[in-house]
C-alpha cells in the first residue's frame, strides 16, 4: 500500500491536455524510429543498442498513456528531458562516438529540451552534451582524437540547439495561442450555456411563482404545459417537436382540457382510462415512460402521436383524489433521459398542488356562493310562511275582532263565543310563530344538544300541526357527533319532517339515530312515516320545475358532512330518509369511495 500511494504521490492530474508532452513523445518515436531504420540498413544492431532502444520505447509509451490519461510525472519536463540526454548519450557511446552512425541523435535531447524550455533550454541542453560527448571521447575513446572533429561536434551541437531552440520559440507560441483561443471558445460556450440555464431556470421560477399564485385551474393547466416545456429546454431544437397535454376526469372519463401540438380532432377525444397505460399510471400512481404510444389501445386515438417514439405519462394523484393525467410525448426515442423524467414527474406534483388550490378555491367561491344562496332562499322561505301563516291568522283575528265589536251591540253572548274563537286563533299564530323562531335558531341545540332539541321539535310539532313525531336517539351516537354535525342533523332531521308533514300525511312520524349496520364510526339518520309515499324517479326527474328547495336543502346539508343521502319511497306505504353521516375522516373516505 505504501508503495503504491507513493508511487501515485509522483503523479498528477490536469484538467487539460499538455502539447509539449505530446511533441517531445513524437519527437522521441521519430528518433528511436530513425535509429532502427539506420541499424537495419547498416546491419550493426548489437545488444547494447537494442536493450538502450526497448529502454526508449518503454519509457515512451508509459508516457504515452499518462498523457492520454492527462497525468503526468513530478517535475515532468526535467524528467523527460534528462531520459533524452541520457539516452541521446548512450546511443553515442554504444554507436561509435564521433565515427558513430547515431551522431545525430544529440538531436533528441536538444529538442526535447526546446519544446520544454525553448531556446535556453536547447543552448544549455547543447553545451551540456558537447561536454560530455567531448570527455568521453578523450577519456575513455582515444586522448589524441582529431581536436576538428571535436570542434565540429561541438559546433553542430550549439547550432542545432541555436535553430532549434528558434524554431521552439515560434512553434510553441503559436501553439500556445491556438490552445488559448480554444480554451477561451470553450469557456465562452460554457458561459452562454450557463446563462441559458439561468434564463431557463428563472423563467421555470417564474412560471412556478405563477402557477403556486393563480387560482383558475384553466391558468394552472397553461402553466403547467409551458413549465414542463421550459424544464425539458425551451427552444433547444428538439424539444419544440414534444407533444404535451393535460387530461382531466370529466364526470367518469379523461377529456384533454390543455395540450401542445395536438390536433382540433384530438381534442375532442375522451378516454375511459379502463386499459392500457393511463388505466396502469391511475392505479398505480407512478410515472410510466413507455414506446410507441400509437399501440396503446386508448392512446393511439390521438392522431398526433402517429410519429412519436416515446411517450411519457404522469398521474396528476391527490391522497384518494384522482384529478387526471399528464402525457408526454416525443419523436425521439431516448428523448425522456432519467432526468428529464424526473423533472416531469417533479413538476407534475406541483400542477396537483396547485390544481388542488384552485379546486379548493373554486369550491369555497361555489359554496360562499350556496351560502349566500341559501340566506335569500331561507328569507324567501320566512316570507312564505309569515304570509301563508301568522300574517294570515293575524288579519283573520283583525277581521273577527270588528266582527266581535259589532255583536257586542246586538248579541253579547255570540260576541263572548267570537271572542273565544280569536283567543284560540291567537294562541295558535303564537305557536306558529314561536316554531318558527325556533327552526330558525333552536335555543336547544345551542343549550342542551341534539337529543334536548330533537324532542323539542317533536313536541313542537305536535303542539303546533297536531302531528306526531317520535323520537328514537342512541346517546352514544349523540355523544360522538360534534357541534357542527349535530346542528346538521337537526336541521336535516326538522328539513325531512317538515316534508312529511306537509306532503305525505302521515299519522306519525319516527326520527331515529343510530350507529350504521357494521361500522360504528358512521351515524345512521332516518326519518320513517306511514304516509302517501311517492315515485322517487319520477319527482326527481323534474325537480327542478316543482319551485320546491325541500330535497335541494336535504341533499347540500347532506354535502356538509360529507355525508350519503337515500331516499326510498312507494306510493301507499310510506318514505325512508337515510343521512349516512361519517364521524371522521377515514369514515368519510369509505362513504365516498362505496357509494
Amino acid at each position: 500500500m505504501k508503495s503504491s500511494s507513493r508511487a501515485l504521490s509522483l503523479l498528477r492530474t490536469f484538467d487539460s491536455p499538455y502539447l509539449a508532452d505530446w511533441f517531445a513523445i513524437s519527437l522521441r518515436w521519430l528518433c528511436l524510429l530513425g535509429v532502427g531504420v539506420s541499424t537495419a540498413l547498416e546491419r550493426t544492431m548489437s545488444l547494447g543498442l537494442l536493450s538502450v532502444m526497448l529502454a526508449g520505447v518503454v519509457w515512451n509509451l508509459m508516457l504515452t498513456l499518462l498523457t492520454v490519461f492527462n497525468r503526468r510525472l513530478l517535475f515532468h519536463r526535467f524528467a523527460n528531458t534528462g531520459f533524452d540526454m541520457l539516452l541521446s548519450g548512450l546511443l553515442f557511446m554504444i554507436s561509435g562516438g564521433l565515427t558513430g552512425s547515431e551522431l545525430w541523435m544529440s538531436l533528441l535531447a536538444i529538442g526535447s529540451a526546446a519544446i520544454y524550455f525553448e531556446v535556453r533550454g536547447s543552448l544549455i541542453m547543447a553545451a551540456i552534451l558537447s561536454l560530455l560527448q567531448v570527455a568521453w571521447t578523450l577519456w575513455m575513446v582515444d586522448s589524441a582524437a582529431n581536436p576538428d572533429s571535436l570542434k565540429v561536434l561541438v559546433g553542430f551541437n550549439l547550432l542545432a540547439g541555436v535553430v532549434v531552440g528558434g524554431l521552439s520559440i515560434l512553434l510553441m507560441r503559436r501553439l500556445r495561442a491556438l490552445y488559448h483561443n480554444l480554451i477561451h471558445q470553450r469557456e465562452e460556450v460554457k458561459r452562454l450555456a450557463r446563462e441559458d440555464e439561468h434564463k431557463r431556470m428563472r423563467r421555470l421560477f417564474q412560471l412556478i411563482e405563477t402557477l403556486s399564485g393563480t387560482l383558475n385551474y384553466r391558468t394552472v393547466l397553461e402553466i403547467g404545459l409551458d413549465m414542463s416545456t421550459a424544464a425539458v429546454g425551451e427552444g433547444q431544437g428538439n424539444t419544440d417537436l414534444m407533444i404535451s397535454a393535460v387530461l382531466l376526469f370529466s364526470e367518469r372519463d379523461l377529456k384533454v382540457l390543455a395540450a401542445r401540438r395536438l390536433t382540433s380532432h384530438d381534442l375532442q377525444v375522451t378516454f375511459p382510462a379502463e386499459s392500457g397505460i393511463l388505466a396502469e399510471a391511475l392505479k398505480t400512481g407512478e410515472a410510466k415512460l413507455f414506446s410507441s404510444p400509437m399501440n396503446d389501445p386508448e392512446l393511439r386515438r390521438i392522431i398526433a402521436l402517429q410519429n412519436c417514439s416515446a411517450a411519457l405519462c404522469l398521474p396528476l394523484l391527490r391522497g384518494l383524489e384522482a384529478y387526471g393525467v399528464m402525457i408526454f410525448a416525443h419523436p425521439e426515442a431516448g428523448f425522456f433521459t432519467r432526468l428529464r423524467a424526473e423533472v416531469l414527474e417533479m413538476l407534475s406534483h406541483q400542477m396537483v398542488i396547485a390544481l388542488q388550490n384552485a379546486r379548493l378555491y373554486q369550491a369555497l367561491s361555489e359554496e360562499k356562493e350556496r351560502i349566500v344562496n341559501l340566506q335569500e332562499e331561507a328569507q324567501k322561505k320566512l316570507a312564505r310562511d309569515l304570509h301563508d301563516g301568522p300574517t294570515q291568522s293575524i288579519a283573520s283575528i283583525a277581521m273577527r275582532l270588528n266582527i266581535a265589536r259589532k255583536l257586542m251591540e246586538r248579541s253579547p253572548k255570540e260576541a263572548l263565543h267570537e271572542l273565544e274563537g280569536i283567543e284560540e286563533l291567537a294562541r295558535r299564530t303564537t305557536q306558529e310563530i314561536r316554531h318558527m323562531l325556533f327552526t330558525l335558531r333552536p335555543l336547544a341545540l345551542e343549550s342542551e344538544g341534539l337529543l334536548a332539541a330533537l324532542n323539542t321539535m317533536a313536541d313542537k310539532m305536535k303542539d303546533t300541526y297536531q302531528q306526531s313525531v317520535r323520537i328514537d336517539a342512541n346517546p352514544l351516537v349523540v355523544e360522538r357527533l360534534d357541534p357542527t354535525r349535530q346542528a346538521v342533523v337537526f336541521y336535516l332531521a326538522e328539513e325531512a319532517v317538515t316534508n312529511a308533514r306537509k306532503h305525505a300525511k302521515a299519522a306519525e312520524i319516527l326520527v331515529r339515530l343510530r350507529f350504521a349496520p357494521n361500522d360504528p364510526e358512521v351515524a345512521l339518520l332516518e326519518v320513517l312515516d306511514n304516509g302517501s309515499g311517492f315515485n322517487v324517479d319520477q319527482v326527481m326527474g323534474d325537480y327542478d320545475r316543482r319551485g320546491s328547495l325541500g330535497m335541494v336543502n336535504l341533499r347540500e346539508r347532506t354535502d356538509q358532512v360529507n355525508g350519503i343521502l337515500n331516499i326510498d319511497s312507494i306510493p301507499g306505504k310510506g318514505t325512508r330518509v337515510q343521512v349516512f353521516v361519517p364521524l371522521n375522516q377515514e369514515a368519510a373516505d369509505r362513504l365516498q369511495r362505496g357509494k
